[in-house]
């Protein structure tokens, strides 16, 4: 996404309750449901770290996470500071969540931004009903990182969540998107306007890789071997289901490919049950702060899922110089080349395994595809090109408010 770039000073310099602030900076408030290990979290942590804080003021306030999760504030993220709700997070409650929405009425009260942000389904609920009952005049955005749309309710609830979207799109100023399709997809459900709407890829920077033989043996495994790997949460719109049925019927063609998963979730016990009785070649890592391990060990990544928004993992993964197997779902097809930096498919496991096995028996393909992918992720998805856009995005937004 590009923004036009609006002049910083003109817009404090407008004599309204609005632009006036007492150190000169602009106050964003980022609200997210919690702050779980994942593609959010990343590029919250991202913009939090790197805004520009002699123009800036940011706070984040977050939930918790449950316990089947891992804190990305806690085990990566730890320099990030947040103000902590109570009873925000991933489970619906009808007294947390009331007791959440009262608190975030309070800060915003308190705070008073410019701007408030909020990320992931939940938070975005929760924190634009807050804004509008605050009734301070702040700049409302909404990232989709990802929708509700597909694969996680039936008819009625999906139809529920629809209603909502629609009625809080009316009363945000502007709504992001984190690929072209699930912007395409929110439209079509009639969620938001084409004139409200922009799409934000990711942005994200990956620390340096260690040796691929550093790695095994950090992670001990055999450096001979050829990894896949599965990065994410195990979870049923994951559907590690269906990346078991991979793993099987790569083995039952006689690759020897092995297979790692890092991650965990509430299917991660029924996955590890499912291995042991099937023997099938997978070495569970458990959640891993250090990703950068991970991909260094790694020969390829697999992803399986029914519904994404635009998953971090495979652009880490691009950027890692490693090729890609992935489901074509949500805004895959905007990170995977289909055919040079990695392979699309459709849903089956078929399809997935014929493509895992044809990468796992040709070396120079993997290596022809991961450096396709590291050129094409590299150029899209730096974490330099998220924060400048979000901070030309804000600018504009005040500026036009400045003007009405």
């Amino acid at each position: 996404m590009s923004a036009k770039c609006t002049n910083y000073e003109a817009i404090l310099s407008q004599d309204t309750p609005m632009t006036k602030s007492p150190d000169g900076r602009i106050r964003v408030m980022r609200i997210i449901a919690r702050m779980n290990v994942g593609g959010p979290a990343v590029q919250v942590s991202g913009l939090m770290r790197s805004f520009d804080q002699t123009k800036f003021e940011q706070i984040l306030v977050t939930g918790y996470c449950a316990e089947d999760e891992s804190d990305y504030l806690e085990t990566v993220a730890k320099d990030v500071t947040a103000t902590r709700i109570e009873g925000f997070g991933r489970s619906i409650s009808i007294v947390g969540d009331i007791k959440a929405f009262m608190q975030i009425v309070k800060e915003i009260r308190t705070f008073k931004p410019h701007v408030i942000h909020t990320h992931t389904a939940k938070a975005g609920v929760i924190g634009r009903i807050a804004s509008i009952v605050s009734r301070h005049p702040s700049i409302r955005v909404h990232t989709y990182h990802g929708h509700l749309l597909h694969g996680y309710f039936g008819k009625f609830k999906t139809a529920l969540v629809i209603t909502i979207e629609r009625f809080l799109g009316y009363y945000t100023t502007h709504l992001l998107a984190v690929g072209k399709q699930v912007m395409n997809d929110l439209l079509l459900a009639g969620i938001g306007s084409v004139r409200k709407f922009s799409v934000m890829p990711p942005g994200l920077q990956l620390d340096p890789l260690p040796s691929h033989k550093d790695a095994c043996d950090e992670l001990d495994l055999d450096p001979t071997k050829t990894y896949c790997a599965f990065i994410g949460r195990i979870t049923q719109i994951k559907r590690p289901d269906r990346f078991l049925d991979v793993v099987a019927q790569v083995q039952a063609s006689g690759s020897d490919v092995q297979f790692i998963v890092a991650g965990a979730g509430g299917l991660l016990e029924s996955c590890k049950e499912r291995v042991a009785k099937e023997s099938l070649p997978v070495t569970f890592l458990g959640w891993r702060e250090d990703i950068e391990t991970v991909l260094a060990a790694s020969d390829m990544v697999l992803l399986t899922s029914d519904n994404e928004g635009t998953p971090l993992s495979l652009i880490q993964a691009g950027m890692a110089h490693l090729p890609i197997v992935s489901t074509n779902v949500g805004s895959v097809i905007e990170i995977v080349v289909n055919g040079q930096t990695g392979i699309v498919t459709d849903l089956s496991a078929k399809a997935l395994s014929d493509a895992v096995k044809l990468l796992g028996d040709d070396v120079a393909l993997r290596k022809k595809m991961g450096d396709a992918a590291n050129i094409y992720t590299m150029q899209r998805y730096g974490v330099e090109r998220l924060v400048k856009d979000h901070q030309d995005l804000y600018l504009r937004l005040l500026s036009d408010r400045a003007k009405s």
